[in-house]
Order: C-alpha cells, then structure tokens, then sequence
C-alpha cells in the first residue's frame, strides 16, 4: 500500500475491470459517494520497465441493492426481514479511471498518462489523498487560470492549463445556471496573466469587470473599456459603468462588395451593382466621407444623368431601396473606431450590444471580428486575442446565415494558428452550428437539463461519457463539468467566488416588489389597516 492511501479501504474491485473503467463492491455504512476520488495500486510499464503505480478514479455510479427487499413484498413483510437482519443490502458501484502520475525532471510538474492495463480483481480501493489530488489539477502558476474547487473536495483548487484554450473553449449551461459568472471570473484571471480579451456583449453582463464587488476601482480597472455603438439605448447609465467609449463603423471603410452584400444587391443584379458603383466612384472623387443619404442622393444624380448609359441610369434608380437599409443597421458613421484602439496588450474591451436589433448586433459582430483576425493574421497585433462570443447561438445558428457566422467559423477553423482564440458562450448549445462547436476541443458545461442541448454537446465533445452527460441536470448553480485540453481529466468543479461586479445577475424580484408597494404608498396603507384590524376585533357576535 503506498503512504499516501489513507490507511482502511473502502472497497475491493469486483468482476470485470477495464483500464477505463472498474465494479467495486463495498461496505453498506463505508461506500464512498458518487464523484468522490479513489486510488488503486497496479503495474504499469515505466520507461519500458514494469513498476508499482497509484491510479486516480472517479466514482462515476454507486448503487444500493437487495436481492431480499422487493417491491411486491408488502410492509409488513419488510418490517419482519429488518427486524430478523437478513434483508441482505449489498453496495457496489463503477469508478472512472482518470490516470497516474509520472514523476519528471525537477521543477517540471509530473505527467498524467492513461493506464494500458486493467487493474486486477480483489485489489483493495482507497479514498485518494489531498495530496495527490492537488498535484493532479495542478499547473504552474504561469501557465494556469485557477477557476474553482473541486465539488467533492473543496478544500482541492483546480486550474485549468492556458495552452488548452488554443484549441477553442465553449461554456455551455440553460439560463440560470452561472454560465456569464464563470466567464467573469475566467476573464479575470486571463487578465492577471496579461491576456488581451475581446468580449462580444449582447446583454450588458460584462460591462462593470472594471469595477470591484464594493463597485470601486481594482488592480486592472484601467485596462478595461467599454464600448457601445451611439444608437444603443444600453442595459445601463453610462454613469452607473463609469466611462463609455463610442464604437461606430465608417461606412466609406466598406468595400463594394461587403457594401453590396449589407444591402442584399447580388451579383446577378449587374444593372444595380452599376449604377451604385458609379455612385459611389464620384463621391470618392469629390472625396467625400460619405453616409447612406449622401449615397441615396448621388443615386439620384446617376440616375437624372442623360449622358450616362441607360442600364446604369436605370440600375441607379433601383439600387436606392436596396441602400435604404443601410439606414435600418444603425451603426455607420463619417469616422470609425481604428481596431488599434480595440485590441491592445493587457487590456479587456467589452463591446456593449445591449438595446441594439438583431440586424444591427450580427453587423457589429462580423465587421469587428474580421478587423480582429485582419490584425492578428497580418501580425499588425502581435499578441493573443481571446474572443468570448457571449449568446454563441444568435451569431452562428445551424439554420439560416448571418453577418458574422462565416468569420466566427473561420476564427474556429484557423485562429490558433494565428492566436485568435474563441470562447462560445450559449445557453442552447442545440441551436449553435454544429462545426462551430465541434471546433471546440474544451467544453465547461453547467446545469443542463433540456435533451436536444444534451445531445448536441456529445456530439460536438467525444470526451464527455453518457455518464457525464446524465450528471448535467443535477448540477447546482455555479457548479460544471471541464472536459478537454484545459484540463488533465474530466474533472467537476465549484467555480471560485468573482472579485469583479456581475452585470447579468437576476434581479431580487422580492426586494423589487418592495420598493414598487413604497413608492405607491402601499406599505403605509396595509399598516394602518391592520391597526384598524386590531381594534374591531372581537367587536362583532354571531347571529
């Protein structure tokens, strides 16, 4: 037995035994609880040597039986079997094996491998040292993000390993469930290691990182912006954020064929695409920084232009309903936000989509987005950029495309050979495309009850077992399981408490009703009605 197994075992292995898997029998008042940590000693080939090891297991079902208490028995009948003590209760349940650890050159943590053999019937199975638990969710402090403790020892911090995230991570999670909480604290601790982060927001729930709990200033509060576009009406005052950048597109930054694509002018549409070409060739002559109106009315001019040819003139005259919804997007200007304002090192920018349409938040998203990839593939931005893409679904969905769904699958496709690293975040992984979340080798999933969301995420995640996926719905709030390259193994976690202000907390619908009764005067009324109460009671006798 090795020194660090505590010093009784909990159980013994029984039946079949896998190198993935193990049946152990135990005690019916010592069984250890589900997701708790085993250890069980074994032989493995070591530097082609076969030596003693310790191997890690989860236990992934535990189970109570008895062949004497049956359910067509009535009770007075189990009553007698329990007074006379041969109701025959047996325990057993199956465990996980996570692996064993590898001692390497000093200073370098140990390695994680996978046994290549199953460990052997009869062997004892004891509860896993603090020690040992620690040193498997453990990576150097330069080269990890600390986001929780583990569920079943939260006495353990588990890190997860930033190298993980160059093969895209999706945190996945039904509303509720701490999904947009998880993500903050991530991103603090991305922060902390001098990581620039770009935070698509749809709904203002990451607009106070710049602020502590107390709503003060913290240690990175200064490299932190908020962007919004001037036609959001925002979740939240400028004044309750504490600073708010404009984020404007210029429209005279946009290429034809991306001007064309905006306002659903196809090429098979050769007369339009004329006339507006030839529109906007003598606006750039007269150099003028143009807006959609300034477009409509030299599309008039062509169009009222006799020496010009009569397809363009026509073409002209058409290509006007088609510019008009460039009005309905909301988001041009005569001047832009250079991306070199966006994307800086060490420094967070959270781009405010709240009180934005639909048409308008998937335009933003994609212009910005090919700006990102632009930058950091031309190496006009030499560091890494994380990309958190917060409601993922509205922005790649399976069924129709949308303004950025390209780009965010070319980010998935061919980011980390760049450095653009994208975390898709959703509450219905179901309505996500599936290439998209396929691309993402790390998932963090939380609570998730809904069927259809559960099977897109084994299908996207080979590394998440049946019994992984079953334990979803009964996760509490802020609780999740990590399975990927972040991670050594599978491994289930409590997330840590934030040092940052939540944005997208749920209201205290409690406290609300409150104050909405004080301010109609309501509380003073119902207690002078039960003062009044008080003094007719028993004034009254029956008839």
């Amino acid at each position: 037995m090795s020194k660090t197994q505590q010093d009784e075992p909990v159980g013994f292995i029984v039946e079949e035994a896998r190198a993935t898997e193990f049946i152990f029998a135990s005690d019916r008042k010592r069984y250890p609880a589900k997701f708790e940590y085993l250890t069980v000693n074994s032989e493995e080939l070591v530097d082609r040597t076969l030596k003693p090891v310790e191997v890690l297991a989860q236990v992934e079902r535990i189970t109570s039986q008895s062949l004497a208490l049956r359910r067509s028995l009535d009770i007075e009948a189990i009553y007698r079997i329990k007074e006379a003590g041969i109701d025959d209760v047996k325990t057993w349940g199956i465990a996980r094996v996570l692996g064993y650890l590898v001692p390497t050159t000093k200073g370098q943590p140990p390695r994680i491998l996978l046994p290549r053999r199953a460990v052997t019937p009869g062997n004892a199975i004891y509860i896993a040292p603090d020690s040992l638990l620690a040193k498997f969710y453990a990576y150097p402090k330069e080269e990890s993000l600390y986001v929780g403790n583990l569920i079943s020892r939260p006495q353990i911090p588990v890190h997860l390993r930033i190298n993980g995230f160059r093969r895209h991570v999706a945190i996945l999670a039904q509303t509720g469930a701490g999904k947009s909480y998880l993500t903050g604290v991530l991103i603090e601790e991305l922060m902390d290691r001098g990581a620039t982060v770009i935070i698509i927001d749809p709904h203002a729930d990451y607009v106070f990182l710049s602020q502590s709990l107390k709503g003060d200033k913290h240690g990175f509060s200064d490299r932190v912006t908020v962007f919004q576009n001037p036609e959001s009406t925002g979740r939240y005052s400028k004044k309750d954020i504490g600073g708010v950048e404009s984020y404007t597109v210029r429209l005279a930054d946009l290429d034809f064929d991306e001007l064309c694509g905006i306002c659903g002018i196809g090429e098979k549409y050769t007369n339009i695409r004329a006339g507006l070409a030839t529109a906007l060739k003598q606006l750039q002559e007269r150099n003028v920084v143009y807006l959609t109106e300034d477009i409509e009315k030299e599309l008039n001019t062509v169009a009222n232009t006799e020496d010009l040819d009569k397809s363009i003139r026509f073409g002209a005259l058409n290509a006007t309903k088609y510019v008009r919804r460039l009005h309905r997007l909301r988001v041009f200007s005569r001047s832009g936000v250079p991306i070199e304002k966006i994307i800086k090192p060490y420094h967070s920018s959270i781009i405010d989509l709240s009180g934005l349409g639909n048409r308008s938040t998937d335009y933003i998203v994609s212009r910005l987005l090919k700006d990102v990839f632009e930058a950091v593939a031309t190496d006009a931005f030499a560091y890494p950029v994380f990309v958190v893409v917060e409601e993922a679904h509205t922005f790649v969905p399976p069924e129709f495309p949308t303004y950025s769904a390209n780009i965010i699958r070319r980010i998935a496709q061919e980011g980390r050979k760049f450095g653009v690293f994208l975390l898709l975040i959703s509450q219905r992984p179901g309505r996500i495309h599936p290439d998209s979340l396929s691309q993402c080798n790390s998932q963090i999933v939380l609570k998730i009850t809904n069927p259809r969301d559960q099977n897109a995420i084994a299908q996207s995640s080979e590394r998440l077992s049946e019994d992984l996926i079953s334990d979803l719905p009964g996760l509490n709030v802020g609780e999740a399981v990590v399975v990927g390259d972040i991670t050594r193994t599978p491994v289930m976690i409590k997330v840590r408490p934030r040092n940052t202000r939540e944005g997208g907390a749920d209201i205290d619908v409690v406290a609300r009703l409150k104050q909405a009764r004080k301010a109609a005067g309501i509380d003073a009324q119902l207690v002078q009605e039960r003062k009044q109460e008080k003094k007719l009671k028993g004034a009254f006798s029956e008839v």
